[in-house]
């Protein structure tokens, strides 16, 4: 199975629409993620369909969340405990590709910000845990 990034067409909101809605896919980055729903996710639609935030950038802060994906499935953490380490260590590599978004005149902004929660929350019930968001991403700085 094949995990794609599809391109919204530009004014479209959603933040996790299927690629049937989309015209245009891009290669997936893992084909080891196990999990169904992630796998015919397609994520931060709405960063790739606005072009304030650079793509190459955008791709690379989902890789922090495909990554984040396959620590769940490593690791299978028991508890919430255990799923926020890893959230909270996911949300630090987005905190570190901060400086690029504003060396590109962009920035993780209020849009980004409830992009990026909203994939961190579907992620947490995609491997069945009811989480808060706001401790998902305790350690923002987004």
């Amino acid at each position: 199975m094949r995990l794609s990034i599809v391109l919204l067409l530009l004014g479209l909101a959603s933040c996790s629409t299927t690629a049937e809605q989309n015209e245009e896919a891009t290669p997936s980055i893992s084909t080891s993620i196990q999990n169904k729903e992630i796998l015919n996710h397609d994520f931060l639609l709405d960063m790739y369909a606005d072009s304030y935030f650079p793509k190459p950038l955008v791709d690379k802060c989902r890789k922090v969340l495909i990554d984040f994906c396959l620590e769940i499935e490593r690791v299978k953490p028991p508890d919430l405990s255990g799923l926020y380490l890893l959230s909270h260590a996911a949300a630090n590599r987005i905190n570190d590709l901060q400086s690029d978004f504003f060396e590109s005149g962009s920035e993780l902004e209020t849009s980004a910000a409830e992009c990026l929660a909203i994939e961190f929350d579907f992620i947490a019930k995609s491997y069945g845990f009811a989480a808060d968001v706001e401790e998902l991403i305790a350690t923002r700085q987004w």
